[in-house]
């Protein structure tokens, strides 16, 4: 496992071993001690995934007290990763990374910053562990297209929730 810091202070990009011979693949996903070893120490306790097809974006979603670990189980997906604490220098400040089946990258997302995705295989099976339990109350979301962000996105016209073309939870 090699992991390396990014262009947003906090966000980490996990690069996982991967064994391989004529019957496929191994991955260990998550191994406490390991990233203990690396300086990960947060504790998890709360595992989702999402299932999507073809230019479906999901997010930006975030909140002040959520981790989240993100891998693609299946698939290939377009990962923004934005600044969303306002009291920061660097609010607004995003990297994308492409998580995929074949590259079998994690991206540590910390609080305060909020995550959104774009599918770009048929499917693709997105991954998080998160430190908290699923609070939608205590969530911040921005739209996809945000002028004050200036994102770069593969795709103009993604397949979108009511709450993330509104910006907003709806009733």
């Amino acid at each position: 496992m090699k992991v390396s810091k990014t262009k947003l202070d906090g966000v980490l990009l996990i690069n996982l071993e991967v064994f391989e011979d004529f019957r496929g693949q191994y991955v260990e996903t998550y191994n406490e001690a390991l990233y203990h070893e690396h300086g990960i120490t947060v504790k998890f306790v709360q595992d989702d995934i999402s299932v999507s097809s073809r230019h479906v974006l999901r997010g930006i979603h975030g909140d002040a007290d959520t981790w989240k670990l993100i891998s693609c189980l299946y698939g290939k997906f377009y990962l923004m990763v934005v600044n969303g604490d306002e009291q920061s220098k660097d609010f607004g400040k995003w990297q994308s990374f492409t998580l995929s089946d074949t590259n079998r990258l994690q991206v540590l997302v910390p609080p305060k910053y909020g995550n959104g995705h774009v599918v770009l295989s048929d499917q693709a099976i997105f991954h998080y562990k998160q430190n908290t339990y699923y609070n939608p109350k205590g969530q911040f979301t921005y739209t996809w297209d945000d002028p004050r962000f200036k994102m770069w996105w593969p795709i103009k016209h993604p397949i979108l929730s009511r709450r993330d073309e509104l910006g907003r939870f709806v009733d």
